[in-house]
């Protein structure tokens, strides 16, 4: 069986996923400004650190004191974060003053890149270990403000004399930046949490507990045909639900009481169908009672011995009371059979016997068709009520179990009554010789057990004959 989850887990699980997208943008987003701002900050710091150099610098030339320039460079290299700083001698100033000391010459080409655009260059490394930012300032000859560059270099305006090549450790910005951005990712975190632990008990408490709720008191209400308070639910979308159940309850209850209104009354129509099905039948099993001349109660007899019989070798109810309404009809089939062969008080010929050993196929081909039980049983009855033990009976010539146990019954029950009761052609056997001749057909005519079973308690079944005697008939 598949096991469908909930709506809290649904739900929760749809809100991860919409916040996991919402926080990873905004993560990225901030990380990517931040990221962007600490590079502005670091340039920036870079440019002022470089922007002294050069006023300290102009103000050196100014005081023609150039030649002390390394006393001010080697403590501006001492400052902290400064990892190097070089000063780039133009190939204009080198023209016309010489080439200067070794390291004011241009050496790579990110140098010349300075040189070439006017413009400050920034290279952050920023992945390694110890990040770094290097950046190249050139100086360019300009005669605006204090200091006139060209009256004391011979170049043109905008001419670059030279750079400030500078590099800085920045690991400390770069450790600044990572510990905010880990506490913005913890704080999405949290704030992730908290939206979930919230939502979580939201849905438990205005969603899944109102449900449960719902559902418990519909059902009692149901049952117990009370209304369901919707005043108990905080939601208007729940309290809506418990009216509607309200009003379905209401309609359910009242076709309720419709159907079962409609269920007694089929009830009782079938009670009686059943109760004019079984007089029927009882009628129909004295009609041929009458005709075949039986003597007086035999029908109703054959009926109560069935029932009693039944009930001893443990039948079920149902068996026992199919038994009972069926037997009246166990030689129906004799109404086939002509007078003059049926009424015969003599010795039938062979052929006679034939035509009455027909009797069990005629009775069960006037039953077969019907689908009602107590017909169906009747039916049964009727076909092998004349089958023995041994197989040597007629017409199918079936032994033991393989004859319904309707028919062993029956066919016990009925040469009981005749042995029992005088007839046209006999005298009533004594009690004595009947229990004799049941102790020599146990295996032989009759089912062995349920011999075992009728003569433990004959006095029953003679009770029964004495209460419906053979020579009167007794009113119901």
């Amino acid at each position: 069986m598949i096991i469908k989850p909930s709506i809290k887990t649904i739900t929760v699980k749809s809100l991860v996923n919409v916040l996991s997208i919402l926080a990873l943008v905004l993560l990225l987003i901030t990380g990517l400004n931040f990221r962007s701002l600490s590079t502005q900050a670091i340039e920036n710091q870079a440019l002022a650190h470089a922007e002294l150099v050069k006023a300290g610098l102009t103000s050196h030339m100014k005081a023609r004191i150039m030649d002390r320039r390394d006393y001010y460079l080697d403590e501006i290299r001492e400052l902290h974060h400064v990892k190097s700083l070089n000063i780039i001698r133009g190939d204009v100033v080198t023209e016309q003053f010489g080439p200067g000391k070794a390291s004011e010459r241009v050496t790579d080409p990110i140098a010349n890149q300075a040189f070439d655009t006017k413009k400050p260059v920034f290279i952050l490394n920023e992945f390694s270990l110890q990040p770094t930012v290097r950046v190249i300032i050139p100086y360019i000859a300009s005669q605006q403000g204090g200091l006139n560059c060209l009256s004391c270099h011979k170049v043109t305006e905008g001419t670059v004399l030279g750079a400030v090549d500078i590099e800085l450790d920045v690991k400390e910005y770069r450790n600044h930046a990572l510990w905010i951005m880990a506490g913005l990712l913890a704080l999405s975190i949290v704030t992730f949490a908290l939206i979930l632990v919230n939502t979580a008990r939201t849905i438990k408490n205005h969603v899944q507990q109102p449900l449960e709720t719902l559902i418990d008191h519909a059902m009692t209400a149901y049952k117990q045909h009370l209304p369901v308070s919707s005043d108990q639910f905080y939601s208007r979308e729940f309290s809506n639900v418990a009216d509607e159940i309200n009003l379905f309850n209401t309609e359910i209850l009242a076709h309720q009481e419709i159907l079962q209104k409609k269920n007694e009354e089929l009830l009782a129509l079938n009670d009686e169908i059943e109760s004019t099905l079984r007089e029927t039948i009882y009628t129909m099993g004295v009609i041929e009672e009458r005709r075949s001349k039986e003597t007086a109660n035999h029908t109703r007899r054959v009926s109560l011995y069935s029932q009693l019989l039944a009930q001893k070798a443990a039948l079920t109810p149902r068996e026992v009371e199919l038994i009972t309404a069926a037997s009246p009809l166990h030689d129906i089939g004799k109404l086939g059979i002509p007078d003059e062969v049926l009424l015969k008080p003599g010795h039938f010929t062979d052929e006679e016997r034939h035509i009455m050993m027909n009797h069990p196929a005629i009775g069960y081909a006037m039953l077969r068709h019907s689908q009602r039980d107590t017909l169906v049983a009747a039916g049964i009855i009727a076909y092998q009520h004349q089958e023995k033990w041994d197989g040597s009976g007629y017409p199918q010539g079936l032994a033991g179990e393989n004859i319904h146990i309707f028919g062993r019954i029956v066919s016990l029950a009925d040469v009981f009554d005749a042995l029992y009761s005088s007839r046209v052609y006999k005298e009533a056997w004594s009690l004595e010789k009947v229990v004799k001749w049941f102790g020599e057909q146990r295996g032989i005519h009759f089912d062995p057990q349920l011999v075992d079973i009728f003569l433990a308690d004959i006095d029953e079944f003679v009770a029964i004959y004495n209460q419906y005697p053979a020579d009167k008939e007794t009113e119901m």
